[in-house]
């Protein structure tokens, strides 16, 4: 049996490329959500990262301006924590609304790190967030799981600190990264104590193949969905893949009569994959996130749609056993032309530019076991591809302020200049201290009023700095 990995971050704000963990928790248990070991880790900015005032009015981790742990130290003990835990049994990694968020920031900074960024769903490490599985306990398990209102109904609320409160969780240390986690071990055990098969369930689709056993099994599905806060859900049955990009899927809506679509020629089903909207027959999923499916065979009542299960079952075997249906649907998914826009700078390229070479696999790790500048300047100078040199440079002028080659030191200039001085998708620290003004205004509380304060002192030195 797999041990589970909850964790979470706090950050400078809530731009994916651009803004910076600056503390991580993490908390390691076994299947039955017994603690076994914790870390709880954090960082100062690095010194071209604008720490956004919102967002620290939200983590209040004022203390990593002054932290002497580098961010570079901090994703370097994080892996080799994470890969610790592993090394008995894979492990699931569990985020919440983990995804969106949390997963990609800790992928990319992984990678700008010069570390391996996807360890959490390789080496048969799975990866399941807990707001999808949300999504799927809110219309089917709500009796069982009771769901908060948002303000006064019947809107529903599914935010970690209003979900963890709702079942006699304390949140008072909400958005610290160590706290978060313990609201999601503490979620989960309500969840295997009152739907077990539904906890099991979501375990076993943490995986691709484990995704695929499910979705590949004779009955009908249930997939849930909270969309403007209000639950949805759609009996569905797998309708087609696409074969160019295999983790993307094909749902077919069985409130809608088989007979009136599968026969439908290219054209109609190809309008309907490119449309997108959500009152379509066809929904389109990825099987390396977490889908909120489970089998129709754990709802504990019949009566979720207005159809018969009998029906449903009948309309699911219909669509299943049509193999030119599904051929249509996959090939409709697969002439989809996906564009997306070439990155503007280097933070943005780890999806884009390709994965290292060999050569710069074994440079990234000698870089992580020395110290000696000259070393590791001589490391940098030797990757193949530009982007790991230039993170290595940041790296190396982050850590050192002497012995720093001219051109190496030019560059680190630039980039500060340019992400101190100038305004883009990184923000502006101009902008930030104008709205720390405006919030100065608006708080009253003596701690967001010191937090602030300490914020533009932050921002004030970064200017300083040339």
């Amino acid at each position: 049996m797999n041990n589970l990995i909850f964790y979470d971050t706090e950050t400078t704000g809530i731009h994916k490329d651009f803004s910076q963990i600056i503390q991580c928790g993490s908390i390691f248990t076994d299947i039955n959500l017994n603690q076994k070991s914790e870390q709880n880790i954090g960082s100062a900015p690095l010194p071209w990262v604008i720490p956004q005032p919102k967002a620290m009015l939200t983590n209040k981790k004022i203390n990593s301006f002054s932290s002497n742990i580098s961010h570079y130290q901090m994703m370097k003990e994080i892996q080799n924590q994470w890969k610790e835990w592993c090394l008995d049994l894979p492990a699931i990694f569990i985020t919440y609304n983990g995804h969106a968020f949390d997963e990609e920031l800790i992928r990319r900074q992984f990678w700008c790190n010069l570390l391996e960024p996807y360890i959490t769903n390789t080496n048969q490490n799975g990866r399941l967030d807990l707001m999808l599985m949300i999504h799927n306990i809110a219309p089917f398990f709500s009796e069982e799981i009771s769901i908060p209102y948002f303000e006064d109904g019947p809107a529903l609320s599914i935010k970690l600190e209003h979900l963890a409160d709702e079942h006699g969780i304390d949140v008072s240390d909400a958005h610290d990264a160590i706290s978060d986690c313990k609201f999601m071990i503490g979620i989960c055990k309500v969840i295997q104590e009152k739907i077990p098969e539904v906890f099991e369930s979501f375990i076993k689709i943490s995986t691709k193949e484990g995704v695929k056993d499910l979705l590949y099994t004779n009955e009908f599905l249930a997939l849930g969905e909270v969309y403007r806060r209000h639950p949805f859900k759609y009996p569905v049955v797998i309708c087609g893949a696409d074969n160019s990009r295999p983790n993307e899927i094909c749902f077919f809506d069985l409130s809608f009569d088989p007979e009136d679509v599968i026969n439908l020629d290219f054209t109609e089903i190809n309008k309907m994959i490119q449309s997108g909207k959500r009152d379509l027959p066809l929904k389109k999923y990825k099987i390396n996130k977490t889908i909120p499916i489970c089998s129709s065979k754990l709802l504990k009542k019949n009566n979720h749609f207005d159809i018969t299960h009998d029906e449903l079952q009948r309309r699911a075997d219909i669509v299943r056993s049509n193999q030119d249906f599904f051929t249509k649907v996959s090939q409709a998914m697969e002439d989809r032309i996906m564009n997306f826009p070439e990155p503007d700078y280097i933070e943005g390229t780890i999806y884009s530019g390709g994965f290292p070479s060999y050569r710069d696999q074994d440079l990234m790790k000698e870089f992580h076991i020395t110290d000696d500048i000259e070393q590791l300047i001589k490391i940098s100078r030797n990757f193949e591809d530009e982007r790991f040199r230039l993170l290595a440079e940041r790296i190396i002028c982050n850590k050192n302020s002497t012995n720093i080659p001219e051109d190496i030191k030019s560059r680190y200039d630039d980039l500060i200049n340019e992400r101190v001085h100038s305004e883009g998708k990184w923000g502006s620290v101009d902008k930030a201290l104008n709205e720390i003004e405006k919030l100065l205004d608006e708080k009253n509380n003596k701690e967001d009023q010191s937090i602030l304060l300490a914020t533009k002192e932050q921002l004030l030195s970064m200017q300083q700095k040339r």
